[in-house]
Formats: C-alpha cells, structure tokens, sequence
C-alpha cells in the first residue's frame, strides 16, 4: 500500500512557491526518481516513426529510451541498454535494418518486439548467463493519442486516456490528430525546467515581453483578457474570450494576425491565414463580425484545399487562440488549424539548466504523404537567424529570473489568483507526486 513521504520545499500557500524548488539539488534529484521515472511523457511524435522499424530515442533524466514501429503499425517502447553489457542500442532516430535491433558493441540482436534473435559467441557463456526470457528487452509502458507516442517508466501507471483527462478532449476538439510538423528546433537554457515551460502558462506577461502585441495599448492593455481554467493532475488551460469583432476594426485585427505571424516565424497564425484574412476585405459588409467571415472563408478554404476540418470546430473557443498545458511538460497553443507546441527537460543533470524544444504544427491536406519530420538543429537563445522574435522576447526573461531568485531579498514566487493560476496547480500536482511511495515502498 502507497504511503506519503517529507518532501523539501513543499507548497504550503498555493499563491507562493519556494524559489528553492528551480534550483535546489535535492529536490531536483526527487524530481528525478518520483517525478520523471513515473509520468506519462511525450517521447515522439508518430510522424518521428512513420514505419514499421522506424525508431526514436527519448532522454529524459539520467535514462534513455527507445520507441519502435511495429510490423502491424503499434508501438513499443523499450529502456535503451543492451543485457550483455549495458551498451546504447539506438542513438537519435532511424530506422532498424532487417527489422533488427544490434548492439554496435558485440554484434547481439533483438526482433524489434523485443525478443533476442542472436548471440554471437553464446559457447563462450553459461546457460543461465543466456537464458532467452532473461535477455529479452526491458519494455517500458507505451501508448498512442494525439499523434504523439507516449512512454511512462512506471509499471504501475495509471491508464494514459486517464492521466490525460480531461484535456485531452480540449485538444481532440480542435484537431491535434490531424496537426503535423511546419519546424522544430531547440535551445539549451540557464533556467529550471519549470521555469521555462511556467512563462508559456500565462498571457499577462504580453504587455512587457511582447509589446508590439499591445498594438500601441502599453500598460492600458488589460491584464485579465483570457480565462483561465485549472484541472486535476496538474493540466491547466486559458483560451481568448469571444470579443465582438466588426468591420471598423477589421485593420487592426488584420494586423494583429501578421504581428502573431511574423512573430513567430510561421507558427500559431500561419501566413497564409494572414493573407486569407486580408482577402475578406472586399467580401464584408457592413455589420458582419469578422469572426463570422473568418469561419466562411476558412471553411470554404480548408474544404477545397483537402485540409481536414471537423464539423463545427469553428464554434469551439479553444479553436480561435488558447493554450492547454499537460502536465507534466508539454504545452500546446491552438489557433485555427495550427497550434505551436513546447516541451522542457532537464538538462546535463544541472537543476538549472534544461532542453526547451519549440514545434510549429498545422494540418495538412489529407493526401499530402507522412514524411518524417527532422530537427532543424539547437540554436542559441539568441540567434536571431533562426528563432522568430516571439520565442526570442519570452527566453529573455528566463536566465534573468533563474539568476534573480537567489538574491537573498527574495522570498519565493507570489502568484496570481486567476492568471497564474495554472502555475500554482503544477506545482501542487508535482508534491502530490513527489510525496507518493510506490506499493513496493520506491
């Protein structure tokens, strides 16, 4: 039976977190063991796998892992270590040749379900040393949503469909299963990992960070524009009111969509939503809300372009701007038919240092082929010939705040009740987590 242990650095006031938790080094070992050995994860993307064979490599703490496409199109995911020695299997992604898994070292092989198929040199050991049960690979749990494989080191982990629940449904309604990669790269950044993905989880911070957003309206910006809502196991989300848009501010929204665009370099609002937007100005009449031609002209759009668009989703909220947050790293911002998503890692085993990749998805016409999507590379926070400046305006801040929370004036995170609410359950979700014993007392 489960039992709870002291965990350090605990949240005692859900409007207060202990800075202590971004960069103290037991706590960030705790995180390791009860945290990241535990949590459902995004490992990959399906497209990273697109065929039987294909497979992706998954670090995550000091453990690696594989992921491996199945002859019948499933999935498996396996710890990256070969039983005779302990040598890397698999290393970033490809594909196994012959539909086999070789240890580079000696020459061993698996079937790519994980059974031994050959031992070079087997005379050499004894029997027990070679037992077949014994050398199969270790599979951890694996599952499929979202166009996303999902690995968890737990054996006893709860469900997936239960441990995404219930937004899951948020990003089903606005179609993720049909989003596919536009770009993906990387940085490498001198913060927490928390703190990373926490400046994603709110909006306010537009006013400062963004500017050019505010279109001219600075500080008389209203800091309160999305609501935001809180779920169990730590998953959040806010998503833009709807704000009636008529033809006199039809200019300014046009300009805001090319603001988003451009800002973050063909992601969230695509160009081609921008210029699909600047061709509603002859088609309007006076009166008519803007979001009522949008949906038109997007339908009329998306249907002739083979693009898949469920019926109705243009009446969700979630599908006009929102950000959903799965605990516990992932975070996707929808827009139309694209979202933007971001996931942090630890990194190098430093409590203040972590991997932060960045994916521009949007939906394809159903006939375009899966071809699998490549890394454009790890860049500099700072390397402007790479990152849009949206992406490049929030990682300012980050190293600045990881450095300023060890001053000693400072006394923790002071959170807002409604916009950095998401924040707050994060953290909660993470003691819960990290105070709970396995029923093996682990």
């Amino acid at each position: 039976m489960s039992t709870d242990q002291q965990v350090p650095y605990t949240v005692q006031d859900p409007l207060r977190i202990p800075q202590q938790r971004y960069f103290d080094r037991e706590f960030f070992e705790l995180e390791n063991r009860k945290l990241w050995e535990r949590a459902w994860q995004m490992a990959c993307r399906l497209e990273d796998i697109p065929e039987p064979n294909d497979f992706m490599e998954y670090e995550i703490s000091d453990q690696s892992i594989f992921v491996v496409r199945q002859p019948d199109m499933t999935v498996k995911a396996f710890y990256n270590v070969c039983p005779h020695r302990g040598t890397k299997l698999a290393d970033g992604c490809g594909t196994f040749s012959g539909a086999q898994i070789t240890c580079p070292f000696h020459g061993w092989r698996w079937n790519t379900e994980g059974s031994v198929s050959f031992i070079y040199g087997k005379e050499g050991f004894t029997p027990e040393s070679t037992r077949v049960e014994d050398l199969q690979l270790r599979e951890c749990n694996s599952g499929i949503w979202g166009g996303l494989v999902w690995i968890s080191l737990d054996p006893e982990a709860e469900p997936l469909e239960s441990a995404l629940s219930p937004v899951a449904k948020l990003l089903e309604d606005v179609g993720i299963q049909n989003w596919r990669v536009m770009w993906w790269q990387e940085t490498i950044l001198d913060c927490n990992w928390k703190m990373a993905q926490e400046a994603f989880m709110e909006g306010w911070h537009v006013m400062r960070t963004h500017p050019q957003l505010t279109m001219g309206a600075g500080e008389s910006a209203r800091p309160d524009f999305q609501q935001h809502k809180t779920y169990e196991k730590g998953h959040s989300s806010f998503q833009y009111p709807d704000v009636e848009t008529d033809l006199a501010s039809f200019e300014g929204y046009l300009e805001a969509v090319r603001l988003v665009s451009k800002g973050m370099g063909d992601g969230i609002a695509l160009e081609r939503n921008y210029q699909l937007i600047e061709g509603l100005r002859n088609k309007v009449t006076e009166g008519d809300r803007i979001r009522d031609a949008i949906k038109r002209e997007m339908r009329s759009y998306n249907d002739g372009a083979g693009i898949p668009m469920p019926e109705g989703i243009e009446n969700n909220p979630f599908w006009w701007g929102s950000e959903v947050f799965i605990f516990p790293n992932l975070t996707f911002l929808p827009r139309w038919e694209n979202a933007v998503c971001y996931r942090s890692r630890p990194y190098d085993n430093n409590p203040e240092k972590c991997r932060f990749e960045v994916w521009s998805l949007t939906s394809y016409p159903e006939s375009r082929p899966v071809t699998r999507p490549t890394l454009n590379g790890t860049f500099n926070k700072n390397d402007d010939q790479h990152w849009p400046l949206i992406p490049m305006q929030d990682f300012s801040n980050l190293e600045r705040q990881q450095t300023g929370i060890h001053a000693k004036g400072f006394e923790g995170m002071r959170l807002a009740t409604e916009w950095e609410s998401g924040i707050s359950n994060m953290h909660q979700e993470l003691d819960r987590r990290l105070q709970k014993k396995s029923s093996h007392g682990g």
